[in-house]
């Protein structure tokens, strides 16, 4: 947090929160949302300044009840987002997160029905791979040790039943560039979420 931040907190600790006016969509986009885009249930406008970009960057974190928000001076915004609260990127360094940071000390990933990644790291950090990335990451998808095939890897997506599902489960990896080989589980955007206490659309208490 910066240190502006903090020194403004100290001054005004009870400003009153914010909701609905900020949102990360599935692609790592910050979307300031006026109050046409809140009524009509519009993305909003893609925040573009870099200077605005870097401070939401440096001052997003979560609360105890897993709503997340940028703390803008002595305000917290609570955002709504449309995937997970990270997004990961496939850059030439590596995976890196929508705020810049890259993503190290990869724990497991998940895989659902639909072809999604998503992507958990240390302390909980869950993020959903940028779309736009997936045909880099299927190259790090590998069964039994080999590169997986397009038949195969549908094979495991379409798999019906829990113990055909943990069996597979076990065999499918991802060997991110850089880091070690992780698991792959079946998951989802709503299950994993829920999972990890996260949500969505925060709301006032």
């Amino acid at each position: 947090m910066d240190d502006i931040v903090k020194a403004a907190l100290q001054k005004w600790p009870n400003v009153p929160h914010c909701f609905g006016w900020l949102a990360l969509d599935a692609r790592g986009h910050w979307r300031m949302r006026d109050e046409r885009a809140q009524a009509q249930h519009l993305p909003g406008d893609k925040i573009v300044n870099a200077a605005l970009l870097g401070f939401i960057n440096r001052n997003y974190q979560h609360d105890e009840q897993g709503r997340w928000y940028f703390q803008n001076g002595p305000q917290r915004v609570y955002l709504d987002l449309e995937a997970t609260p990270y997004i990961a990127r496939v850059t030439p360094q590596g995976l890196v997160l929508h705020t810049g940071e890259p993503l190290t000390h990869l724990q497991h990933a998940y895989l659902s029905q639909q072809g999604t990644l998503f992507l958990l790291a240390a302390d909980q950090l869950l993020a959903q791979v940028d779309d736009r990335d997936m045909a880099s990451c299927l190259e790090w998808i590998k069964l039994n040790g080999q590169p997986v095939g397009d038949e195969s890897l549908m094979t495991w997506l379409d798999s019906a039943g829990n113990d055909l599902a943990s069996a597979h489960a076990t065999a499918l990896e991802l060997q991110a560039p850089g880091q070690v080989a992780v698991p792959i589980k079946r998951g989802s955007l709503s299950g994993l979420m829920a999972e990890f206490h996260y949500v969505s659309s925060p709301e006032a208490d």
